[in-house]
This record gives C-alpha cells, sequence and structure tokens, in this order.
C-alpha cells in the first residue's frame, strides 16, 4: 500500500513552483543591482583617476619654444596628449636666473609629479626645492661636472635625463674653426662663469695642440656682452668660440649680431645660433634630446626609480653652416667642411 502521507497535494507543488520563480526574479534583480553598483563604480574610479601634473621650469624657454614642441611631440609619441590624460605646468624666469628658486617652490607646492628642467641653473633650483619629486634633465651639459648625478648609469638621488659631454664638444668646436681657418693665430671664448671650469680646460688643451693662442673672456651678465665684444676686437682675435651657456642662449640675436658687427667668424653650441644668423654650429641637436626626455617622463609614471634610469646621452651631433652669414662677413668656407656639414643655410 502507498504511504499517502508523503503524496504532496496539488496545490502544494503549485506553490513551490512559484516560490521558485519568484526567487529567480530575486535573484535576476540582485544580479542587475550587483552590476550596476560594479559598473557604476567603475565609471566613478574612471571619473576620479589622478591625471599626471608636470612642472616645466626654464630660465626663459616659454611654451611655444620649438624644444618643448619636441618634448610634448615625444609624449604624443607615447599616448600623451596635453589637457587630455596629462597636465603641464609651465614656469619660465624670463632670463632671470634669481627667480628659479621661487618658480621650483611653486611647482613642488602644486605637487607635480615629475619636474622637468631646462638648463644648468633650472636644475640646481629644482634639486634644491625637493629631494622626493622626480626630476628630469631636458638637455644638460655633463651632469657628473655639475654635481646632479652620481653617474651616468646609476644617478642616485631623484634626478636622471639627457645629457651631454660638454667639454669634448668645446674642443670639437676649436677644431673646427681651425680647419676652416687654418692660419688661426688667436682665438676669443665667450665663457659663462656658471658652466664648469672643464670646459675650458679642454678647449685650452686642444688649443695648445693646435699653436692657437686662446683669450677667455667671462661674462656672467647678458650685460656684460657688449664690454666682452669690445675686448676681443681690441686684441686682435680672429675668430671667436661661445660656449654652452643659458645666459648665452637667452641672448642668442645679440650675440650673432655682435660676430656680425665684428666681422668675426664665430661658431656657436647649437643650431639655434645658425637659424638665427650665426656663422658656424656644432653640438648636439637638442630637440631630439627634448624628445628623448619624454620616455623619462613615461617611465617614472609608470613607477621607476630615477636614481636606477641611467642618464642618457646624445648619438647624434650636427655641423650647421650658414652661407649667408660667411657672405656677409667676407669668408669663404672650404669645400671638405662643406661636405661634411649635417645642414648648410644658403
Amino acid at each position: 500500500m502507498r504511504d499517502r502521507s508523503r503524496v504532496r497535494s496539488p496545490s502544494f507543488r503549485s506553490d513551490n513552483r512559484k516560490s521558485k520563480i519568484q526567487n529567480r526574479k530575486w535573484a535576476g534583480l540582485f544580479a542587475i543591482v550587483l552590476t550596476l553598483t560594479v559598473c557604476g563604480a567603475r565609471a566613478e574610479a574612471q571619473q576620479t583617476k589622478k591625471v599626471p601634473r608636470i612642472g616645466i621650469l626654464s630660465p626663459f624657454i616659454s611654451s611655444a619654444d620649438f624644444l618643448l614642441d619636441a618634448f610634448r611631440q615625444g609624449l604624443r609619441e607615447l599616448g600623451y596628449v596635453e589637457s587630455r590624460n596629462i597636465v603641464i605646468e609651465y614656469r619660465s624666469a624670463e632670463a632671470r636666473n634669481d627667480r628659479l628658486a621661487e618658480l621650483a617652490a611653486e611647482l613642488v607646492r602644486l605637487k607635480v609629479d615629475v619636474l622637468v628642467t631646462t638648463g644648468p641653473a633650472a636644475v640646481r633650483a629644482a634639486k634644491q626645492a625637493t629631494s622626493t619629486i622626480p626630476i628630469v634633465m631636458g638637455a644638460v651639459g655633463d651632469a657628473v661636472d655639475f654635481g646632479f648625478v652620481a653617474s651616468l648609469a646609476r644617478p642616485g638621488g631623484n634626478i636622471t635625463g639627457m645629457s651631454w659631454l660638454g667639454p669634448e664638444l668645446n674642443a670639437k668646436r676649436l677644431e673646427i674653426l681651425n680647419e676652416v681657418f687654418p692660419k688661426l693665430v688667436r682665438v676669443a671664448v665667450l665663457w659663462d662663469p656658471a658652466t664648469p671650469k672643464t670646459y675650458v680646460r679642454a678647449t685650452e688643451v686642444t688649443a695648445r695642440s693646435l699653436g692657437i693662442n686662446l683669450r677667455v673672456l667671462e661674462v656672467a651678465k647678458p650685460n656684460d656682452l657688449d664690454h666682452a665684444f669690445a675686448t676681443l676686437t681690441g686684441e686682435g682675435a680672429g675668430a671667436l668660440e661661445v660656449m654652452p651657456s643659458t645666459t648665452f642662449a637667452s641672448q642668442i640675436r645679440q650675440l650673432v649680431d655682435l660676430a656680425a658687427k665684428s666681422r668675426l667668424p664665430a661658431i656657436f653650441p647649437d643650431e639655434r645660433y645658425a637659424q638665427a644668423g650665426g656663422l658656424l654650429s656644432y653640438g648636439p641637436s637638442f630637440p631630439e634630446m627634448y624628445r628623448r626626455a619624454a620616455t623619462y617622463v613615461d617611465k617614472i609614471l609608470k613607477r621607476a626609480k630615477p636614481a636606477e634610469l641611467p642618464v642618457e646621452q646624445p648619438t647624434k651631433f650636427e655641423l650647421v653652416i650658414n652661407l649667408k652669414a660667411a657672405k656677409q662677413i667676407g669668408l669663404t668656407i672650404p669645400q671638405s667642411v662643406l661636405y661634411r656639414a649635417d645642414k648648410v643655410i644658403k
């Protein structure tokens, strides 16, 4: 005989089905709410995600400068677009180096993620302002010589970036002058004492080997340039070498005009001078260095430590000759030198 106590009534089965359906509905509703909650949280996280902030500290470069154009190009190549997924704070001392410390402190107060500097004076000001915010050198002479890093391979501290070997390049410029004007006896050199003395010593060694009498003139301020040119022309200098300096770079037009007025063959540290009317320039490609500096910013934003990022040196150096300037002072550039030029301005 069948046990009737275990037989469920039709109404009981119906109620059970309804309960299961209702549970499924609640489970579905809960899943929807959970999904919306998670999506909302993700959207909110994306909206509140911190946009990296870069501070640029410069003695005189404006945001429209071609070097910073190259830096922004480097950022774009890495996926960063200004005002979209990265913010750049520009601070220029407008050729007043005494303002750099104040501007560096301002960028530190803004809590920028990375400080990018142009020139040794800006690096020095940034270094004094912070020992924790990473500092990327856009382009600076021998960073070890300046005391900014312990070594190129292992910088240590919070500074890394792009650097070139200034002393060697100054010696090379004198060699180029000697090739263009093989009968040179006396060459004047404009030197900013803010630049390491090793720049001068390397040039003096080369001058002795070439039999050239070198006259080094210290120019610490733009106001000293007129007096320096009066001195070197009065002493009968046959040519001029201008050493790298942020002071000189802020006075490119004045330097080029003074050299032309003095009818003095001159070689300058980078292409900006030749483009402005200078006779010769030899040095690294600064736009390329600033483009490469963007890779350091990218690595640092991805948690790399500046102390462990080797300082990079340029591999491209450019000899630029301005034939207009040569014609203006009645000079002929030897064909052998013209063939070696990377750029000739006609």
